[in-house]
């Protein structure tokens, strides 16, 4: 009886105890969560303050609520924020479609074709990952200084659409890799070739690969401050964070409240475009280069 009695109290202390463990884990999470979080927390609550009150009074409640800079930054800079959300979209949008065709054409030419010297371009197009952008603006400058576009959103775009980032390929060959070849070699028999087994059977299953590059372009293109600080030099030409850029001033006194709030306007469309593809982006990462 003793036996029987004992072993549901153990019982209870064990499952009391996991709870417990389970309950500090939260907590812990939690806190971790808020850490990482409160740049962002006060950055939003600092769009709501007067500048003179960010610095004094660092704490998230505003003592001031003042919405009005959100009207005062739209309109602060030579042109409305929105002309260079525009301008933003248009470099984003060339970018994301760039990435999509180069990437994917050259990724199926890796995965499924075989030509001479196959091994050694898919060793260097790797190797280009390891290149740091600060090594290669200057011969890309003088390149397209000669070709007359600098301060165009050529320089921005162009190079997408050559397949120019590595990382891309590499994620994608993975993916293709990972799909049938009796697929392809059905399609063959019914007489596909290479442009419409990629057409017709690749592209429309590598969507989660796709989605996958489009949210990755978006976030790195739309946050890129250097290559656009180098290759844009007019004011209308300028992107949001070049834009945001302007707003501090070294001699005079920086308009922090405008800054903040527009820099929250900027974060909008970069939390829409992940959230609106987080599932694809989930599952293309956890089917990818994970074989």
């Amino acid at each position: 009886m003793a036996t029987e009695t004992t072993a549901p109290a153990t019982s209870t202390r064990r499952l009391g105890a996991r709870r417990t463990r389970r309950l500090l884990v939260h907590i812990g999470l939690i806190g971790f969560g808020l850490i990482m979080l409160y740049p962002l927390l006060w950055m939003l609550s600092s769009s709501f303050k007067p500048t003179a009150e960010i610095f004094r009074a660092p704490g998230l409640i505003p003592e001031t609520f003042t919405p009005g800079n959100y009207t005062e930054g739209w309109t602060a800079l030579q042109f409305p924020f929105h002309h260079y959300l525009l301008n933003s979209a248009v470099v984003v949008a060339g970018s994301i479609i760039g990435n999509l065709v180069g990437c994917s054409m050259a990724a199926y030419a890796f995965a499924r074709l075989e030509f001479r010297g196959k091994r050694l371009f898919f060793a260097v197009m790797l190797a280009t990952i390891m290149l740091p952008i600060h090594v290669v603006i200057v011969p890309q400058y003088i390149l397209f200084a000669e070709l007359g576009w600098i301060n165009t959103f050529l320089p921005l775009i162009v190079p997408k659409l050559l397949a120019t980032d590595g990382f891309f390929i590499f994620l994608m060959v993975q993916f293709i890799r990972g799909l049938p070849k009796d697929l392809d070699e059905a399609a063959r028999i019914d007489g596909c070739g290479h442009v419409r087994i990629f057409f017709q059977i690749i592209m429309p299953l590598s969507l989660p690969a796709l989605a996958t590059t489009a949210i990755f372009t978006f976030i790195w293109t739309w946050n890129d401050f250097f290559s656009q600080l180098i290759f844009l030099t007019s004011p209308d030409m300028y992107t949001v964070p070049v834009a945001l850029r302007t707003f501090v001033d070294s001699s005079s006194q920086t308009s922090w409240g405008p800054l903040f709030a527009m820099s929250v306007v900027a974060l909008g469309p970069v939390f829409g475009f992940f959230l609106a593809g987080q599932r694809y982006l989930v599952k293309g990462i956890a089917t990818t280069g994970i074989k």
